[in-house]
Order: C-alpha cells, then sequence, then structure tokens
C-alpha cells in the first residue's frame, strides 16, 4: 500500500526533518517543477551519512578521496529518498533549495528558483528499488496537488542542465514512475 504523505508549512509530514543551511528565499512563491537527481558517496555507495553531511555542509572532504572536489561546495535538495525508502527532508518548499545548478526549463533559467529538488539514492548507472519508486510517487502526488502543478512538471537533472549532468540516468525507469510504481 502507498504512503499518502500531506505537507503542513511547505513541510512532508512524514519526512524525517534536517534543516540544510544551504537555502534560501524564492525569488517569487511560484513553485512549478520538479527535478528528480541522483546521489551516492562515495560513487556507488549506499546507506551511509556522508549525502546528509553534505546537504547539511557538515561533510569534511578529508574522509575519503572521491570527496576532494567537493571541498566549499554548498549544495542541497529538498529531498531525499533513500534506497530502503525512508524519506529526508533538507529545505522547506518555500525556500529555494540549491540542486539544480545552472540550468534552464523551457528557455525559463535559474529553475532552483521554481522548482522542487528531490535526490534519490542511487546512480545514473544502476536501477533504483522499487519502494523509491512508490515513495516518489506518492510524494509526487502530494506535491503536484498542494502547489497545484501539472503532472507534466517533472524532469531529470539531465533535462535542464543537458551536456553538465546526466541524473537520475538511463536506468531510472521513467514509465514505471509515470504509471505509479
Amino acid at each position: 500500500m502507498t504512503a499518502t504523505y500531506q505537507i503542513i508549512n511547505h513541510r512532508i509530514d512524514a519526512a524525517r526533518q534536517y534543516p540544510s543551511p544551504h537555502a534560501g528565499p524564492r525569488p517569487d512563491s511560484e513553485i512549478s517543477l520538479i527535478v528528480l537527481h541522483c546521489i551516492s558517496l562515495p560513487a556507488g555507495h549506499f546507506g551511509g551519512r556522508y549525502v546528509q553531511e553534505l546537504f547539511m555542509g557538515q561533510l569534511s572532504p578529508a574522509v575519503h578521496p572521491d570527496f576532494s572536489d567537493l571541498t566549499d561546495v554548498r549544495v542541497s535538495a529538498h529531498l531525499f529518498i533513500r534506497r530502503t525508502g525512508v524519506l529526508s527532508q533538507f529545505v522547506a518548499f518555500d525556500q529555494c533549495a540549491w540542486h539544480a545548478g545552472e540550468s534552464s526549463y523551457q528557455g525559463r533559467p535559474a529553475c532552483n528558483d521554481y522548482s522542487i529538488g528531490i535526490e534519490l539514492e542511487g546512480t545514473d548507472t544502476s536501477p533504483f528499488n522499487p519502494i523509491q519508486y512508490e515513495v516518489l510517487q506518492s510524494v509526487v502526488m502530494a506535491l503536484q496537488h498542494h502547489y497545484r502543478m501539472p503532472k507534466s512538471a517533472v524532469v531529470g537533472h539531465a533535462e535542464v542542465a543537458p551536456g553538465r549532468k546526466t541524473d537520475p540516468g538511463v536506468h531510472f525507469d521513467w514509465k514505471k514512475f509515470r504509471r505509479g510504481g
């Protein structure tokens, strides 16, 4: 059975809350896009604390050689869905999370200003777990309903940053996601 999420004060009621310092005000209150990403730290390793530490500005580059290029990186996402289906929220939806970087959607630049960023624990070269699709679908339905977004307003990071990003990758099953899991 798929969970139903409620949004209260721009936060998912059932998500673990970790307020990231890597956020700011939106230029206006419009939220009209959801951008899907994937992340693992180190690359291909799942279940650790490093993604949370990155989003909270607490990741030490000295911990692992793969982190050397993350020195002074200030990045966050609104939501993070682990491979186990655990949902965490780092930025309230009425705030701008720093997830898309230099980006544009349908000719409109600066996607962070009007989008919600959702990170899936994974890589852009490996399949995602069924529970991740279930949680993602439920979250997206709640967001689209609450913020009155069209169902078509869900894209991958690769679509808003072509040539620069490839996530959520070739193994993200868009048909499975769109049909509900």
